[in-house]
């Protein structure tokens, strides 16, 4: 197995330190940084579409996400001395009234394993604070994470947020939580939905190569 499979399959399995190590060994081989980050994206592929699948659960895919973290922090320098692009830019937030972060946090980690920068906004954010963020961040994707049904009320709200500012057509907006339903996302207005982690950035990567 060459070092490359080798990342793959850490990344995969979840080895936090091995991965920092053999990532800065196929550094100093001379391996391409973004060689070397498409292998890594290709492992945290694997476990979204297992997780999505139900072949993986929480715990393994966040010792994924956190070895991608430790890889990509070794990558980081590098990849910017050489301009190397993120997969796009994605504003990421819980929604007004909704203070739950877990399942939003695993959603970032996903994201940024496929290549994404995600600008984190937090939870409890108000409709305005999704568009100044975008706007700011120039995303390409604003996903809004609402886990309560007293809190879906909020994305029409979002919706319109965007409309009313002239930016609706700018921007992407990607919705999910565990009440959240593809008829729900049609009847707002919203561009995509995504029932679960491992499929929202598989949706995302989508979004960006159309």
């Amino acid at each position: 197995m060459n070092l490359l499979d080798q990342i793959k399959n850490a990344v995969y399995e979840g080895l936090e330190d091995e991965t920092s190590a053999m990532v800065q060994a196929a550094v100093d081989k001379g391996t391409s940084p973004q060689a070397i980050l498409d292998t890594m994206m290709e492992a945290m592929e694997m476990v979204g579409e297992e997780f999505k699948n139900e072949e993986l659960y929480i715990p393994e895919v966040l010792c994924s996400c956190y070895a991608m973290q430790n890889g990509s922090e070794v990558l980081k320098p590098l990849l910017l001395e050489n301009q190397q692009t993120a997969t796009g830019t994605i504003v990421l937030g819980s929604v007004k009234g909704d203070m739950h972060d877990i399942g939003k946090n695993l959603v970032k980690m996903m994201f940024e394993g496929r290549g994404f920068k995600v600008v984190d906004i937090g939870i409890d954010v108000p409709e305005e604070r999704f568009v100044e963020a975008a706007v700011q961040e120039k995303a390409d994707i604003v996903a809004c994470s609402a886990l309560l049904t007293t809190t879906m009320p909020e994305i029409p709200k979002i919706v319109k947020a965007f409309e009313d500012a002239g930016v609706r057509e700018q921007f992407k907006i990607m919705i999910g939580g565990a009440p959240i339903t593809q008829d729900f996302c049609d009847k707002t207005g919203c561009d995509a939905f995504a029932k679960d982690a491992g499929s929202a950035a598989e949706t995302a990567v989508q979004i960006c190569r159309n």
